[in-house]
């Protein structure tokens, strides 16, 4: 009041976040990764699937962010190793229907019971059984591998904002439970990193003692100040809702979830090819009505929210095509994206759905390299 109007020139800019407009859509990342996903199920060609487990990590090399939660990539490997793992010595051990004629083993059989019939322990192993379970676990592994790459590209925080009202609380839990794993890993490697640095064991029985107590006293903390944040930030409370509107928006979620369940079963039958496509879209449009409705009961604001741009809809349309074009080569050629173990032949690699499989690549191109990572041990000087 009365004041001498200050001239802004030469003042400095306003604190910016780093990539906060640079960054991609966290949910077209997820979208890219599902997408790969169904394409994995619809083959068991080894040549494909490694086809694409190496599309989706050259991405993850290429644009995984120097975050701690990026960081969850390899468990997701060795996950997916262990699932191929256990699922070969499933088939050694228990068998497999498949038959064969080149033997590669035989173990003592152990007799069961009549009542156990179909299952056997022990027996002869042969190279088309063990095939089979190869082809079939690598497609499992294909799909969790794609899993864990929307897991180190997609940031959580970023994910959780841009989601609708009605889905903000089950978000959260999801969230949380999605970090817990990355923040873990780190902790871990942070403290063997410690261990070795005093000159004390890290591993063994004797290091994963010394190490496993202070990663539950971090867990547990950590656990505390999320509470408290999430109670100061009013996490929970709902608004007043007219009873009406409540039960409007369960009938439509109730009824666009069972008009979902029903189009989905039509497509995948032959019999119901007719009403698939209208029962479903149908539920689709009376679920996100219900989801827009029950965003009404949920008191929250965006600062800064994540805008779905024109690099977001190219990637999501590259897995999306990826994952068409592979239905489709499976029922135009069903024979090569699923070759068969009976009579033993070699897997080939065809041409145009290899082709289809490199536009997930896509997204290595287009999207910003990530920053560079800073040491976050300085505090910031004023």
């Amino acid at each position: 009041m009365g004041g001498t109007r200050q001239s802004t020139e030469g003042a400095p800019a306003p604190a910016r976040l780093p990539g906060a407009r640079a960054s991609l859509h966290p949910g077209a990342w997820w979208l890219w990764a599902l997408a790969l996903g169904t394409a994995a199920t619809r083959t068991t060609n080894p040549l494909l699937l490694a086809l694409l487990i190496a599309a989706s990590a050259y991405v993850v090399a290429t644009r995984r962010p120097h975050t701690p939660w990026s960081r969850s990539y390899s468990a997701f490997l060795k996950l997916a190793a262990a699932v191929i793992v256990i699922r070969l010595a499933f088939a050694v051990v228990l068998g497999s229907p498949i038959p064969g004629t080149h033997t590669v083993l035989t173990l003592p059989e152990v007799p069961l019971p009549d009542w156990a019939q179909g299952i056997r322990l022990g027996g002869r192993v042969t190279a088309e059984a063990l095939t089979f379970a190869l082809y079939d676990a690598l497609r499992l592994a294909t799909l969790l591998i794609c899993v864990g790459a929307a897991n180190a590209l997609a940031n959580p925080s970023r994910l959780l904002k841009s989601l609708p009202g009605a889905l903000y609380e089950m978000g959260v839990a999801v969230v949380v439970a999605l970090t817990f794993a990355p923040n873990l890993i780190a902790d871990v490697q942070r403290l063997r990193a410690a261990r070795r640095l005093r000159g004390r064991p890290d591993k063994g029985v004797r290091g994963l003692l010394h190490v496993g107590l202070p990663v539950l006293e971090g867990a547990l903390e950590r656990s505390v100040a999320l509470a408290a944040a999430m109670d100061a930030r009013g996490y929970g409370r709902t608004a007043d809702v007219p009873p009406a509107v409540r039960r409007t928006t369960a009938a439509l979620t109730l009824g666009g979830l069972l008009g979902v369940c029903a189009g989905t079963y039509g497509l995948l039958t032959a019999e119901g090819g007719t009403y698939g496509v209208p029962v479903l879209l149908a539920g689709l449009a009376a679920a996100l009505a219900g989801l827009w409705l029950g965003g009404r009961r949920t008191l929250r604001t965006r600062y800064r929210p994540d805008a779905w741009d024109a690099r977001a809809w190219l990637v999501t349309a590259s897995g999306v095509a990826v994952a068409a074009l592979l239905t489709l080569a499976a029922s135009g050629d069903p024979a090569a994206l699923n070759p068969g173990v009976v009579p033993l032949v070699a897997p080939t690699l065809p041409l145009w759905p290899a082709a289809a499989v490199l536009i997930g690549l896509l997204p290595a191109f287009i999207t910003p390299a990530p920053e560079a990572a800073t040491d976050t041990r300085k505090e910031p000087t004023t």
